[in-house]
């Protein structure tokens, strides 16, 4: 019944789901995740993942291991969640942890992960704020952020529709969209 209902909700979003069948292949593979970015199925999954289509930008699901589906020739992320969990950071930084946050859509939480919608606005920088989790960030748009960190140091970061990240937690900074559009679905990992 649950493989039943995952391809349910598969169909609904009119995209793929599948998972890594080589490591080799992978966009991002660590010791947390492997990340893939496929336009065909693969075998089943010995672990849970999530699906974000690039189809349906912005849609994402959960699957447990041994879930499968997928049709051929939809853009699909696949972020396979290995079983190496590590605990948040505590906040002792004095600014807000970095989810949830003005303008953001939670997607789906579970025990594995928190999925979040979210769109920078031009000119509006995001408050300063903690990140007390590790996440996979998926750009749905080509962008430019600059972030700053409580010191002022700045970078500006360049981002292209599709640019996948794994960005490690401890970090503090506020970021500002300074050209274009921008918007993600980052996963943060629990």
């Amino acid at each position: 019944m649950r493989k039943w209902c995952i391809a349910a909700l598969i169909a609904m979003m009119g995209t793929a789901i599948s998972v890594p069948a080589l490591a080799a292949d992978a966009v991002i593979d660590n010791e947390r995740v492997t990340v893939l970015d496929t336009t065909s199925p693969l075998p089943a999954s010995p672990h849970d993942f999530v699906a974000i289509s690039l189809v349906q930008p912005g849609n994402a699901v959960f699957g447990r291991a041994g879930d499968t589906a997928g049709t051929a020739g939809s853009r699909t992320v696949v972020i396979e969640l290995k079983d190496h969990r590590v605990a948040p950071i505590p906040n002792n930084s004095g600014y807000p942890n970095a989810y949830p946050r003005p303008h953001i859509e939670k997607i789906l939480e579970n025990d594995r992960v928190i999925v979040w919608r979210y769109r920078w606005n031009l000119g509006e920088p995001t408050p300063m704020h903690f990140h007390d989790k590790d996440v996979v960030v998926v750009y749905l748009e080509d962008s430019a952020l600059k972030s700053t960190e409580p010191d002022g140091k700045s970078v500006l970061n360049e981002y292209k529709s599709g640019d996948i990240r794994f960005n490690r937690r401890d970090r503090t900074h506020t970021e500002l969209l300074v050209r274009d559009a921008a918007s993600a679905v980052i996963t943060e990992l629990k």
